[in-house]
């Protein structure tokens, strides 16, 4: 059944997604940074993304320099600058996205959630299943002594942020460029895909590495996207959505309940 939305109707796609979705033994999403962005949260790459946003203080780097552990390690005080200006998403509210996917968990109609995202809004939203591939903000440790720190300790604070204990620094688990990804997490988010007979791909082009080498182990009965615009996979999937996740995911989650 490959290639076929070329030929459907918007309603006629909704409806076989709902099929696959019912038919479906084990169901699991693969995220990336637009299912936040409808919460408000702004993407790298896109023209509205940090990657586009000029300001003056961070004007002479390279956007990736930012969040590499070049820079952390080389200009903390710069890195802790820019981390605390653009990645506190500690009051942004989860969207329809999140609370519908955490409801398919809940539900026991989704197996797990695999996200690009650190922003934690799947937690927030209820998921207790999520592999994110990148780490998190919502947790913090020393690079001396491992001490663990909560989410307020690094966006609390000022300048380099040390450790209570030994006066380290503390970082936060946010996978950097140049850094490797998180083993478990990695190997979770595998032996979800290996086992899942659908997979949705929802808010990212695959244009990064990670995200694309885990959605190209898929060997499952369909493959379903959704995103804006087009991604490197969408000649292999089942079914393309070029719309707002959240709402093909609510109005596929209504026609379940009717």
């Amino acid at each position: 059944m490959k290639h076929p939305f070329t030929r459907m109707t918007d309603e006629q796609r909704l409806s076989a997604f709902r099929v696959m979705f019912n038919n479906a033994s084990s169901v699991v999403f693969l995220g990336g940074a637009g299912v936040s962005t409808e919460s408000g949260i702004p993407d790298f790459r896109s023209k509205d993304g940090l990657y586009h946003k000029t300001e003056k203080r961070f004007a002479r780097y390279q956007p990736e320099y930012l969040l590499s552990y070049e820079c952390l390690r080389n200009e903390p005080d710069v890195f802790f600058d820019y981390y605390r200006s653009h990645l506190d998403a500690r009051n942004i509210q989860p969207n329809a996205a999140h609370r519908i996917l955490a409801q398919w968990e809940k539900e026991g109609k989704l197996a797990g959630i695999i996200t690009q995202n650190i922003d934690g809004l799947h937690q927030k939203a209820g998921s207790l299943n999520v592999q994110e591939i990148h780490g998190t903000t919502w947790k913090n440790h020393c690079t001396v002594c491992s001490a663990v720190y909560g989410v307020d300790f690094i966006f609390d604070s000022a300048g380099k942020p040390k450790c209570l204990r030994c006066g380290g620094m503390v970082r936060p688990d946010v996978t950097l460029y140049g850094e490797f990804l998180p083993k478990e997490a990695h190997e979770n988010a595998r032996k979800l895909i290996k086992n899942a007979d659908l997979l949705i791909i929802g808010g990212t082009s695959l244009q990064v590495g990670s995200a694309a080498g885990l959605a190209r182990q898929f060997s499952g009965d369909h493959l379903v996207i959704i995103n804006k615009s087009k991604t490197l996979m969408d000649r292999e999937a089942d079914l393309v959505f070029h719309d707002s996740i959240g709402k093909v995911l609510t109005e596929v989650n209504n026609g379940e309940k009717t």
